[in-house]
């Protein structure tokens, strides 16, 4: 059976769109009666009739493109302006002095206000102020002076389509938040239902595994302890408080699309838990702030290479079966990762042998990283006792510090 999907798209504006075609028909009718209604005042009424009929057809051939903003582009504004610019200043020349000492409508009457809100719709109340300046301009060369009236209705087109375009733009921008909660909302669920699944199946059975392995022994016991370690693994996979999820906004004609970016950016600050979290397992335990511990992320990275280098040296020195933990400390100027094993310890003079025989896995893996990012590395080892290593990386690097 084929799987179907049900889209549900949300558009604060759309019903705006929708408001403005029928704005512009009935403004359209509006416009026509009253030039029938005042007839006589009419010097050309014949040029009114071919204007009219210009009107009619042009609102009813354009009723798609007022429909989204999509379809609403730049050309087709600048057209529709044109033509009711076009109404306004034949106005003059077709009507009666006394008609327009009585402040009579102009040709497009109030249709002309749906071309400067199309523009609100379209762009804002930026591209509304836009249009509503040629608007203005043109109602008073037609009137030839200033009137009450004329003001009046120049403000009030003014003020309304500004206000509109700025509604506009806080739907817009309160559609993208929506957007981006029932998103995250849904990938939430998702992941718990996800988490339920493999709680159910794949976990229980690794930690059978890894019970059953230390019973038997032997090779049997090896291999409950690498299930032991992608339990420790997976179980840190599923429950998703580690892993950001970066996610992008963006707003088209019928709602708000919310897209998932997996790409982390590289250039802002990387929390150092999510780098640590790959180490923990059955015999590495990792204890962290509950809150993000971030750092740039050139820092981040060396840190957590430092702190793998530590837990190799334990592998390598204090065996396989050795267990270590690590411990995230955010200080209010720096961050502190310290590395502690129960291991036989370090003999007395063997860092300084180790160093004169060429190995130099803690003097250049661990103190030169942490070296290069103004940080410090500090071990202290009792034999019998296991090793801490204590690694320090300043929040602002050197670099940033000296700019300051």
């Amino acid at each position: 059976m084929t799987k179907r999907e049900r889209v549900v798209r949300m558009s604060v504006e759309q019903p705006l769109w929708r408001a403005l075609t029928g704005y512009r028909v009935l403004t359209l009718l509006y416009a026509i009666g009253l030039f029938a209604s005042a007839y006589e005042d009419y010097d050309r009424p014949g040029v009114a009739i071919a204007y009219y009929a210009v009107l009619t057809v042009w609102t009813l051939a354009t009723l798609p493109r007022v429909q989204g903003a999509v379809a609403c582009t730049r050309r087709f504004l600048a057209v529709d302006l044109a033509v009711a610019l076009t109404g306004i200043v034949l106005t003059p020349w077709v009507v009666t002095q006394g008609h327009i000492d009585r402040g009579g409508p102009t040709l497009p009457s109030i249709w002309t206000a749906g071309s400067v809100l199309a523009y609100a719709l379209k762009g804002g109340w930026r591209w509304a102020a836009f249009a509503s300046t040629p608007v203005a301009a043109a109602n008073l060369v037609e009137r030839g002076q200033p009137a009450r009236d004329t003001v009046h209705n120049v403000i009030l087109v003014w003020v309304a389509s500004i206000a509109i375009g700025y509604v506009v733009e806080v739907a817009r921008a309160s559609e993208r938040t929506l957007a981006r909660a029932l998103e995250i909302e849904a990938a939430t669920r998702e992941r718990e239902r996800l988490a339920r699944d493999i709680h159910d199946s794949v976990l229980q059975v690794l930690a059978m595994v890894q019970r059953r392995g230390a019973v038997l022994g032997g090779e049997a016991a090896e291999l409950g302890r690498m299930a032991g370690e992608q339990e420790v693994a997976l179980r840190t996979l599923v429950s998703g408080g580690l892993l950001p999820a970066s996610r992008v906004s963006e707003d088209e004609a019928e709602g708000a699309v919310v897209r998932l970016v997996e790409e982390p950016d590289e250039s802002g600050p990387v929390d150092l838990r999510t780098l640590l979290a790959r180490y923990a397992g059955s015999r590495v335990n990792l204890a962290e702030p509950g809150a993000p511990v971030e750092l740039p992320a050139r820092a981040a990275q060396e840190l957590a290479a430092a702190v793998g280098a530590a837990l190799d040296n334990v592998r390598r020195h204090a065996g396989e079966r050795a267990r270590a933990w690590i411990l995230v400390e955010d200080e209010p100027d720096a961050i502190v990762v310290t590395v502690r094993d129960d291991g036989p310890g370090i003999p007395e003079g063997r860092l300084a042998q180790a160093e004169g025989e060429g190995r130099l896995g803690v003097a250049q893996s661990i103190r030169g990283r942490l070296r290069d990012l103004g940080g410090s590395a500090e071990l202290l080892s009792t034999p019998g006792q296991g090793t801490e290593v204590e690694l320090k990386v300043p929040k602002v690097s050197p670099g940033k510090a000296e700019r300051r």
